[in-house]
């Protein structure tokens, strides 16, 4: 696991420097005074060098054993701090085989400085459990991130240096069970690791199987999970310290493997569906990273977890479910599964949030629909919402965190197209604007008193493309942070 230090001193270290263009001009950025500037200025723009976001560039050094220049974009008297978390996170991708690295990185205020370390921290990341013989070929990622800073012996700049490690630890939790293959993670090896780290993390954890989830009326998430060899399992996990401000509940969908069941996806593209479970990640990681943090806010986790698979037993379409609580639901595409197992999950969350003195906001998590990707990309989450004051609140915590989150409506018109002539509702309607659609289903199992958001993280939790800032290929760990940042504004207030 990657450490990060703050330093005074580089030393004879690999130093991490900015680069920009001004006025058509090159330009090193660095809190670093001691670079011999003109002589590697000149060997740059000989380079073709342009400090565009993501380019590093690495030059030999006469006091340092190698200089990187990585790319800050647009010049400014202020970057933000995402662009220093990707400017970070592209050289330490960038410096895989290397041991450690001193990113001097410029900065005016221990925020600018966490964002650095956050970044340089999620940028030293890889995944090779499964390499056979070719695992010694790979290079190791940077093992420890010194950041150098005049701010390095203040207490707060301490306590950053200390919540990068812990959020690159839960993020890197997220990306490796994302990139797990379903042949190893299963709804109840899911639920199994999760415990044992719940353990370690002081959070209590309690799996249902699938007898349980039968016995209790789990109609969702039993009906996702009947088809397949590997039964559903229900993973809570409670964080509850004493005197908590906020009481919080997070569900994360959890389809180990999507095959669209019964309504079969087509093979290209299928082998991406093990980051069907990215939700569910990030809720309990989330929850871990709060627990690290001692943050003064309880949160409850709940990960309804299936396999979605084609068999004699799988469900078929135009059966009817009862989801927990007695409402029913006409299944017309079984590939619409996720909001089935979520459904259940968000009543019995509510459930039990109420026994507890009640939630001040429920948060669901999900792979949920193709249309997010139509609508908003492969880099930008979903939110929707019961209550504009809420998500204005976690609006402000993805300003923070610097994940990319946008606002959409759920409009009442197209609540209609879910109208069932025989069960309460069906789980598909109009195929125009179904990310919203699936937003008014879920909205269905919510109470409106109760705060709520369905963050959509659909494309944004699985990079198939190419790797960038602090961003693999991969799983990428989508809305942890921002869970963390919005426990974290909760509690200053």
């Amino acid at each position: 696991m990657v450490k990060v230090k703050l330093t005074t001193k580089a030393d004879n270290d690999l130093l991490v420097v900015g680069l920009v263009t001004v006025n058509k001009r090159l330009q090193i950025l660095s809190s670093h005074s001691q670079i011999d500037t003109t002589t590697l200025l000149v060997t740059l723009e000989t380079m073709g060098a342009t400090g565009k976001a993501d380019e590093v560039i690495k030059l030999p050094s006469k006091s340092n054993k190698l200089i990187v220049f990585t790319g800050l974009g647009q010049s400014d008297s202020n970057f933000s701090p995402e662009t220093l978390r990707r400017a970070a996170g592209a050289a330490a991708r960038a410096l895989s085989g290397n041991k450690s690295a001193t990113f001097a990185l410029p900065h005016k205020s221990v925020v600018e400085l966490s964002a650095i370390a956050e970044g340089a921290a999620l940028g030293s990341y890889t995944f090779t459990e499964f390499l056979g013989s070719s695992k010694g070929e790979q290079k190791s990622p940077l093992g420890l991130v010194n950041i150098l800073s005049k701010f390095s012996d203040t207490a707060q700049a301490k306590t950053a240096a200390k919540r990068a490690e812990i959020i690159a630890e839960q993020t890197f939790l997220v990306r490796d069970l994302i990139n797990t293959p379903p042949s190893h993670l299963t709804p109840d090896s899911f639920s199994q690791r999760m415990k044992k780290l719940a353990g370690k993390y002081g959070v209590k954890a309690e799996i249902l199987n699938e007898a349980a989830l039968k016995k209790g009326g789990y109609g969702g998430i039993i009906g996702v999970g009947q088809g397949s060899a590997n039964p559903p399992r229900l993973l809570h996990v409670t964080y509850s310290p004493s005197k908590a401000k906020k009481r919080y509940a997070f569900v994360g969908k959890g389809i180990t493997f999507d095959t669209g069941g019964l309504a079969l996806k087509p093979a290209a593209g299928m082998e991406a569906m093990k980051s069907d479970m990215s939700g569910a990640a990030a809720v309990i990681a989330a929850i871990f990273a709060i627990a690290q943090l001692k943050l003064p806010i309880a949160v409850d986790g709940w990960a309804p977890l299936a396999e979605n698979m084609v068999s004699d037993t799988a469900t078929r379409p135009s059966d009817v479910i009862s989801i927990y609580g007695g409402k029913t639901v006409e299944v017309l595409n079984p590939d619409a599964e996720g909001r089935l197992v979520l459904a259940d999950a968000l009543v019995k969350a509510a459930e039990v949030g109420k026994k507890a003195g009640g939630l001040d906001g429920i948060i669901d998590v999900a792979t949920l629909t193709g249309a997010q990707g139509v609508a908003l990309g492969s880099r930008t989450s979903a939110v929707m919402t019961n209550n504009e004051e809420f998500s204005n609140q976690f609006l402000r915590a993805t300003e923070i965190s610097g994940e990319a989150f946008w606002p959409m409506p759920l409009p009442e018109e197209l609540r209609a197209s879910l109208d069932s002539p025989i069960a309460d509702l069906a789980n598909i309607g109009d195929r125009m604007g179904g990310m919203l659609v699936a937003g008014l289903f879920l909205k269905e199992f919510i109470d409106p008193q109760t705060p709520w958001l369905h963050l959509d993280i659909a494309f944004p939790a699985y990079n198939e493309k190419t790797a960038f800032g602090y961003t693999p290929v991969g799983g990428t760990g989508v809305a942890l942070r921002s869970l963390i940042c919005l426990a974290e504004l909760a509690s200053s207030h």
